[in-house]
Parts: C-alpha cells; sequence; structure tokens
C-alpha cells in the first residue's frame, strides 16, 4: 500500500505497517490493541488529544478544516469551548517565539514509512527539515516531572525520534516543540539526544518480535486488566486478594518476578 494523507490512518494501513502509537499502544495493552486493528473496539478520543490536533491542524494551516469535521469543539452559541480557547493561547505564545516558530516552520506532516528487520512502519513528521532537523509538536500539561519522570519518559518520545531517524535515514537531530496548558503558557524547545535515542531504538528491535508476534496471531494478546478496553470486556472468574486490587498485568507480573 502507498501511503497518503487520505489513507495514512486507515485500518488496512494500520494492519499493514507498524507506527510509533501502534507500538507504544501495544506495551500498555496488547489485547486492546489487537480489538483495534480487527474493528472490534474504538478507543475513546479525548479532549487532551483534540486540543493537540487542533493546535497541529494550525500549523499544518488546516484550521478551518479541522474546525469544520468537529463540532463539538463549539458551544451552543457557536464560540469555542473553553479548552479549545486554551489551544488558541497555545498557538498565539508559539507565534511570540521566533526561535519556536523557526523550528516550527520546516515540510508539514510529511509521510515516511520504510523497514526495521524486516517490519513496515510509517510515520509522520510533523516539521521536517531536510538536512537539518526533525520537530515534534507536543502540547503537555505540564512541563515538570509527574512522579519522577519527565515528558520524554513519560510518553517515550525517545522511540518517536529514533523511528523519525531510522526511516528518514540521516541521524538528523530530534527536537521536541513543547506548548503548555498552564497558565500562564510554557513554551521549550528540547533536543533527545543521540545515545537516548540509539537506546530507544535497542529497545524497539528487543520488543518488536513479541509484538509482531501478537499481532500476527502467532501468540495471544494479553490483557493489561486496566486500560478502558479491559474494564469494558472484564468478565470476573474468581476472587483477588486485596495486595492485588488495581495492578495491570505488567506490575503483577513484576512483582511476581515474571518480568
Amino acid at each position: 500500500m502507498r501511503l497518503t494523507k487520505l489513507n495514512y490512518y486507515s485500518q488496512a494501513a494500520n494492519r499493514e505497517y507498524m507506527s510509533v502509537s501502534q507500538f507504544k499502544s501495544f506495551l500498555t495493552c496488547e489485547a486492546a490493541t489487537m480489538a483495534e486493528l480487527n474493528g472490534e473496539y474504538e478507543r475513546p478520543t479525548s479532549v487532551a488529544l483534540l486540543v493537540g490536533s487542533y493546535v497541529d491542524s494550525w500549523f499544518e494551516g488546516t484550521l478551518d478544516e479541522f474546525k469544520s469535521e468537529h463540532p463539538e469543539i463549539f458551544k451552543r452559541d457557536g464560540t469555542l469551548k473553553a479548552d479549545y480557547v486554551k489551544a488558541e493561547e497555545l498557538i498565539a505564545r508559539a507565534q511570540q517565539s521566533p526561535l519556536f516558530m523557526d523550528f516550527m516552520g520546516g515540510k508539514k506532516q510529511k509521510i515516511i514509512s520504510g523497514e526495521i528487520d524486516g517490519v513496515k512502519w510509517k510515520s509522520k513528521m510533523d516539521s521536517y527539515h531536510p538536512g537539518r532537523m526533525i520537530v515534534d509538536l507536543k502540547t503537555s500539561r505540564s512541563l515538570h516531572p509527574v512522579m519522577g519522570k519527565n515528558l520524554i519518559d513519560q510518553f517515550r518520545y525517545d522511540i518517536q525520534g529514533a523511528i523519525y531517524q531510522r526511516l528518514e535515514g540521516h541521524n538528523l537531530p530530534f527536537y521536541l516543540a513543547i506548548l503548555t496548558k498552564e497558565d500562564p503558557v510554557d513554551i521549550e524547545i528540547c533536543e533527545i539526544e543521540q545515545p537516548e535515542l540509539n537506546e530507544a531504538f535497542d529497545f524497539v528491535e528487543h520488543e518488536q518480535p513479541h509484538i509482531i508476534d501478537v499481532k500476527t496471531g502467532k501468540v495471544p494478546p494479553k490483557r493489561c486488566g486496566v486500560c478502558p478496553y479491559c474494564r469494558l470486556t472484564k468478565q470476573l472468574d474468581h476472587p483477588i486478594p486485596a495486595s492485588e486490587l488495581g495492578l495491570s498485568y505488567y506490575e503483577l507480573q513484576a512483582i511476581k518476578g515474571g518480568f
């Protein structure tokens, strides 16, 4: 399949290609990811995701199209709901920084694809500067660490940069252009350095064989036990001890020494 703007997010493309979001979804819950790929489950769209897409679409020059496709962002009187008024504040803040706008001034939503160890991958770059750098736009609650983890560790943006580099083919520097939803809005340009990207790529190569075995049906998918899909489809078959209450499959395995 030749990837285009129209088919990039299609079920057919998602089944044929691996992507960073799909890879991370498998790491979170294999059962939910397979249900999505099989058309049995649709992940709810969050307001946070829509706010990010609103800002993305402004930089891409498609905000009017985005608004027409998402009437739910408007109140009955036709004005934007509060979350999207905040998105406008993020855009205005970005425009006040020449450096931020320079980093976000590359080719928008550039589709790239390739193979990693025989597996077909696809990706989209928010701001691509050929021969210079790759930039990904992020909207975040805050720049501050949560539970001791910074944004990169929380959301594994290092994996994203590592895949961009491998598919683009030139090991270009990878930056995050970050806007926060705080009042006032904070702003930052952050480079994920090469040693971190190399380590992230090693992690992808290590985890990919199992993920592909799950995706192709060679091994059954594991349920995480705590995500919306697992809650929705949960069937009780025996009581559990209080010590296991609220823990995911992966946390239980770690406690039991399974990992």
